[in-house]
């Protein structure tokens, strides 16, 4: 599948067949996600791969009760690790945040690439799951996702996009 193909059929999948992943596709992803670019090559991001079923279905509450995760054998949680110095100017420490979210971006889009369903999580509660899962106090929670089969067809074109004229500005923002 080519990759512009890939990106505009990307899509925010909610409901997920009962179906298991084959572990080298699972691996497949998860690799193309370690292979994600990072601010200076720090790479302060690890994935966090939950099969347990007792564990996702715990995952819920925590997610203001997105009971669609639940359906997915796997849930993926994108952690960032605090980092020492600030080495994006103005965003300071916020660095990390980009950094994870390009490794989750890898994620969802190599998992589109194999067919696979994912779902951006940013409705969460912090606290409780970085407790749940032991998560040490110098990285962060930044992002969920289940990852599975879908249940009904869910890719094709992107059609609620803004124009690419309304997107893009021209030298500099218009007065």
């Amino acid at each position: 599948m080519d990759l512009f193909e890939v990106v505009s059929t990307r899509r925010s999948v909610r409901s997920y067949a009962d179906k298991p992943i084959p572990e080298e596709i699972l691996l497949k992803v998860l690799d193309a996600a370690r292979l994600a670019p990072s601010g200076s090559n720090r790479q302060p991001t690890r994935l966090i791969v939950i099969r347990d079923r007792m564990r996702i279905n715990a995952l819920v509450p925590m997610c203001t009760n997105q009971s669609f995760i639940a359906q997915a054998p796997i849930v993926i949680v994108g952690v960032g690790k605090n980092l020492p110095n600030n080495r994006g100017g103005y965003m300071g420490h916020y660095g990390v945040l980009v950094d994870t979210a390009i490794v989750m971006d890898h994620l969802t889009l190599a998992a589109r690439a194999e067919g696979l369903g994912t779902c951006w999580i940013g409705a969460f509660d912090y606290e409780p799951i970085k407790t749940f899962l032991k998560i040490p106090e110098d990285w962060n929670v930044v992002a969920l996702s289940p990852l599975g089969y879908p249940k009904v067809q869910a890719f094709k074109p992107t059609e609620n996009r803004i124009a690419l004229s309304e997107f893009l500005i021209d030298e500099q923002w218009p007065e």
